[in-house]
């Protein structure tokens, strides 16, 4: 199944409406492309992980540091995968990077850790997540319970109706809460530092580290995840050797200025030692700073960001299914457009009726999302050695974008991900 080259979809061509069997029509625009990206890192971590990061390093400047770094670490990951993408601008992302460098085998792997989990148990725990965050609003609700798990599945259910109706109607939803989520972080972010009620000699003021930066490392990679989402959408992307990568390194750049104001803001409302272990940081952030009706808006602004990731997942994860069933490696009815909508609606449905199952039947597959971030993260940091196993066993091949600073900025990506490997591992 392995090729000899490097596979180029039949037609570029941006008006391309085929459909049935044969590529995906490419529909989608930068904008949308974009919103993917944002909508795919920005979850519920921004919105909780500081106070444990504070914790662990308690210098502020350290903090603050290593945010920067997770950042830079995303970037080089997005640039990587902009050469990739470029050179192979395919639906499935990974799984079609991977079946290049290393054969089907290792593909397979891929897609179905993709599909099982990595996608489908995610796309039910931001549904959970987001019911979770309506408890605010409605404080009856058992976050437990069977009603909740009928809200989370009404949330899937009617994303998923949205990206099967097509990348049109589903572009639009996706760029609107894209453009809700930076509007209301950077609204958020202007409103703290003018409230005048923080401190910036709080920037300085460090406290005790009860723990590693090391390991802090770790949960802000973890808040950055989500980087190469536009990749699983290259092959419906219009003019994907440009805009592929456009899209990757402006989703990635600006996510990374909206995290690194969001922990300014932290720290300008309070010292490290204030919320060194607390899980509500950006509540109690915004209480101090704005008063506490801000509780709510908060709430409120993590709910649209947690639609905003569940959609986003919806559209890229049953690309990898479509790529793994034109390859028989799958289901083959997936590989199969509906002949109206042109999208892969097959494989949407089944993302959406596995993640069903996950919320209804498996209290404990969150525990399980996240042990396997240990496989998605050594995946990603297989795509990214796979760049340079086709860069030697493929010199020859156009490549639209080039990895700036190969071969370090690939080496370095993959230090950060041996580290993090190595620790989970060890742990």
């Amino acid at each position: 199944m392995r090729s000899n080259s490097i596979k180029i979809p039949v037609s570029l061509d941006s008006n391309s409406s085929t459909v049935g069997e044969g590529p995906l029509p490419r529909r989608i625009g930068l904008g949308t492309a974009i919103a993917v990206v944002i909508g795919s890192m920005v979850g519920s971590g921004i919105f909780t992980t500081t106070g444990f990061i504070s914790r662990d390093v308690g210098s502020p400047i350290a903090l603050m540091a290593l945010w920067v770094a997770g950042g830079l670490t995303a970037l080089a990951g997005a640039l990587c995968y902009s050469e990739l993408g470029g050179a192979m601008p395919e639906a499935g992302g990974d799984y079609v990077y991977l079946r290049e460098a290393f054969g089907p085998f290792v593909a397979y792997l891929s897609g179905w850790t993709s599909f099982l989990v990595g996608f489908s148990g995610a796309t039910a725990a931001s549904a959970l997540a987001f019911v979770g965050y309506l408890r605010y609003f409605f404080p009856t609700l058992d976050s437990a319970g069977f009603e909740s798990k009928l809200l989370a599945l009404a949330i899937l259910w009617s994303l998923t109706g949205v990206h099967v109706a097509g990348v049109g109607p589903g572009g639009k939803f996706q760029r609107f809460f894209a453009a809700t989520t930076v509007l209301g972080m950077l609204a958020l972010i202007a409103a703290g530092f003018s409230s005048g009620r923080g401190n910036a000699h709080n920037f300085l003021t460090a406290a005790p580290a009860q723990g590693s930066a090391a390991v802090a490392l770790i949960f802000v990679m973890y808040a950055y995840s989500g980087w190469n989402a536009a990749a699983y959408l290259a092959g419906e992307i219009q003019n994907p050797s440009r805009r592929l990568p456009a899209a990757l390194i402006t989703g990635t750049t600006v996510v990374i200025v909206l995290y690194l104001g969001m922990n300014a803001m932290y720290l300008y409302a309070q010292p490290t030692a204030e919320m060194a272990g607390v899980l509500a940081v950006a509540e109690k952030t915004s209480v101090t700073l704005l008063g506490p009706t801000a509780a709510g808006l908060i709430a409120g602004l993590v709910a649209i960001v947690l639609v905003g990731s569940t959609s986003a997942l919806i559209l890229s994860g049953p690309r990898v299914y479509y790529a793994m069933a034109r390859d028989g490696v799958f289901f083959r009815s997936l590989s199969k457009l509906n002949p109206k909508l042109g999208t892969p609606a097959r494989a949407i449905l089944l993302q959406a009726a596995w993640a069903s199952v996950l919320i209804l039947f498996f209290h404990a597959f969150e525990r399980v999302v996240v042990y396997t971030g240990f496989a998605l993260t050594a995946f990603t940091a297989l795509t990214v050695i796979a760049l340079i196993v086709l860069r030697v066993r493929r010199p020859t091949v156009a490549r639209p974008f080039l990895t700036p600073g190969y071969p370090w900025l690939p080496s370095a990506y993959l230090v950060v991900s041996a580290w993090i490997l190595t620790y989970t591992l060890v742990q």
